[in-house]
């Protein structure tokens, strides 16, 4: 497998964790994990959205570089496999959904400054779910504080995925969840590693059924 730090990126309840851990326990790899639990503002964020938005997005920011830069300075990117379920963009696209306009402008300021410091991943994998699957998973893993996020909240934050990876030319493997459950049918798990073993080119590129 010729990726050596792959990023499992989707919209809030598309199964980026899981992903993530069966694949790094494929392949040995480093698990990079997100540890949002531990932003203290997040349930205040579903409460009042407008008066938490900027320190949740400022503390998920911080929080994401000092975790990729302490696994990644240190890691041989040229030996060992990583792997991580999110992507260091997705505290711009966030805050991009969640601040207003003078807020985000000096989130991006400081988003700018660090961004530059981190190792890009070699493949993104981005789950592409419907809105019905991923209040469904939402549900299903019964975290108190997301069980009222709206419909429109995670169309917008599709939109604001899709709008960055249209744009940019990130190798990406688009995947949709519809027609794969990596989970339950350890056929399609098998087809993802046979995908992955592809050169893909920079842009998105489709997994084929």
């Amino acid at each position: 497998m010729q990726y050596r730090f792959i990023t499992i990126e989707g919209n809030i309840g598309a199964g980026k964790t899981t992903l993530a851990s069966k694949l790094a326990a494929h392949f040995h790899a480093k698990l990079i994990l997100e540890e949002f639990a531990d932003n203290p503002f997040l349930p205040l964020f579903y409460e009042r959205p407008q008066q938490y938005a900027f320190p949740l997005e400022l503390f998920f920011m911080a929080e994401r570089y000092k975790q990729l830069k302490d696994m990644l300075q240190t890691q041989d990117l040229f030996r060992e496999v990583v792997v991580s379920d999110y992507l260091f963009i997705k505290s711009l696209l966030f805050a991009k959904v969640n601040l207003p306009e003078e807020e985000y402008a000096l989130y991006q300021k400081l988003f700018d400054i660090i961004n530059p410091q981190l190792v890009q991943p070699d493949l993104l994998i981005f789950l592409n779910a419907p809105v019905s699957r991923l209040q469904e998973n939402i549900r299903h893993r019964n975290r108190s504080y997301e069980q009222q996020i709206p419909d429109d909240y995670l169309r917008n934050v599709h939109d604001m995925y899709m709008q960055y990876i249209k744009q940019h030319p990130v190798r990406t493997l688009m995947i949709d969840t519809s027609k794969w459950d990596f989970v339950r049918q350890p056929d399609d798990f098998q087809r993802l590693l046979t995908a992955l073993e592809e050169d893909y080119a920079p842009g998105i590129n489709y997994m084929k059924l």
